[in-house]
């Protein structure tokens, strides 16, 4: 697998050229619904690990552009690192050895039903996924719980021999709520009751782990949580069911806030089977336009929790969306519009805008002025910042990734990581 970026005068033919693959799988991986018409900066995944030498290439720009040294790439090809290049000399780029990680993906489903587009991203990215994690159970004040609409989700995972995740969130009339929250950590009877139904439930559809995602809890219920949580272990044990837990993205352990204060990195990497890092909205809907899941932050969270927990209980958290916000940024103004990945790309050809990419945050980015005369600034993901991902998850041997939310179109990361990892599966 290579990652192209758009160039002034590519064409989707001249790129399959080049790397000896058909337009067709250009189309197909990367999701393009015009491929006649790319944009420049824009990047495209190709199924291939050649690379045919250009006019005016050297061993250090193709090495470079590939994400190698030029002595890697010297080695593998066999070749003199002092013989120039030849124009139409054809490389193999060495790729990263595949190793195994879990992978889950939330799918939040909108009112009563599961629409049409969400079946049919459960069905095609299954195949993927470790977990499938229907978002959410809500908790009653008594500890009852409310279903989410599954439809198919139970059949379509078992036809992919993938595990399905029973999301409890602490949501209450559309929002994480604080006083339900409390309620939770502090009623025994309300946890009681909120087990044995959680148990019921997943053995009655067939659920293998149970994922606690409570937010905004008060800070002086950290030591309910984790006390809740072994209870909770206790009795999830006793019925074959794992437990995992959704964790603010932390730097210490002192960090302060109400989302981070009750998260305690420590117990949970004690108590539960793996955690979700919720490592993405440094960029979000009411905040200043900046890219959703910069690199170095997602880096910060991830050192602290293996200050606190092994590497083979961390998930990373990446979203799979990003923002076009309306400038210029006005605290408690209108919110960002979220887009998906394909939707980012056809806005900028939409708007005749090139993509640019913010090499700090690994991450690509674009302004534009709409109709009104209204200037807008869209961050996104693409290949590249999956990528930066991915690497990180090598990098620190990371249990695997997580991903918020299916329904949101980027065909290229699910090539990418069926190319660069074997997926686990739970028989």
């Amino acid at each position: 697998m290579i990652i192209h970026t758009v160039q002034q005068g590519d064409s989707v033919y001249s790129i399959a050229n080049q790397y000896q693959t058909t337009i067709d799988e250009l189309v197909q991986i990367n999701g393009l619904d015009r491929p006649e018409d790319l944009v420049i900066g824009q990047t495209l995944v190709i199924p291939t690990n050649t690379y045919t030498v250009q006019s005016g290439d050297s061993l250090y720009q193709i090495a470079n552009r590939f994400g190698v040294t030029y002595q890697e790439l010297a080695q593998f090809n066999n070749l003199n690192i002092n013989t120039p290049l030849q124009i139409g000399q054809v490389l193999q780029i060495p790729q990263p050895s595949k190793t195994d990680i879990t992978s889950n993906a939330y799918i939040e489903p909108i009112g009563d039903t599961v629409s049409q587009q969400l079946q049919q991203s459960a069905r095609a990215r299954s195949p993927y996924l470790t977990y499938l994690a229907p978002f959410s159970y809500e908790i009653n004040r008594d500890g009852s719980i409310v279903r989410p609409p599954l439809d198919d989700f139970a059949s379509i995972a078992a036809e992919n021999n993938t595990a399905l995740m029973l999301v409890v969130t602490n949501i209450e009339d559309g929002e994480f709520s604080e006083e339900l929250g409390r309620l939770i950590m502090t009623d025994e009877n309300v946890q009681n009751r909120l087990l044995d139904e959680i148990i019921q439930e997943a053995n009655e559809i067939g659920y293998q782990d149970v994922h606690f995602d409570f937010e905004f809890l008060p800070s002086d219920t950290r030591e309910n949580y984790n006390q809740f949580l072994r209870k909770a272990k206790e009795r999830l044990s006793a019925e074959n069911l794992m437990l995992s837990t959704a964790l603010a993205p932390k730097t210490s352990a002192e960090q302060t806030g109400q989302w981070y204060e009750a998260h305690d990195y420590q117990a949970h990497g004690e108590i539960v089977d793996f955690v979700v890092l919720m490592t993405y909205e440094w960029g979000y809907s009411y905040g200043p336009p900046m890219a959703v899941s910069p690199i170095e932050p997602v880096r910060g969270v991830v050192e602290y929790a293996l200050t606190e927990m092994p590497a083979n209980k961390i998930l990373l958290g990446q979203n799979l969306y990003g923002y076009d916000w309306t400038l210029p940024f006005e605290e408690g103004g209108d919110p960002a519009e979220a887009l998906s990945p394909n939707q980012a790309i056809q806005r900028a050809r939409e708007n005749n805008q090139s993509i640019e990419f913010d090499e700090e945050a690994q991450a690509p980015f674009y302004n534009y002025w709409d109709e009104n005369g209204n200037q807008h600034e869209v961050w996104f993901e693409d290949a590249r910042s999956i990528k930066a991902k991915f690497d990180l998850i090598r990098e620190y041997g990371l249990r695997g990734i997580s991903y918020w939310k299916l329904g949101l179109a980027f065909p290229q990361n699910w090539y990418m990581l069926n190319d660069q990892f074997n997926i686990r599966k739970i028989s």
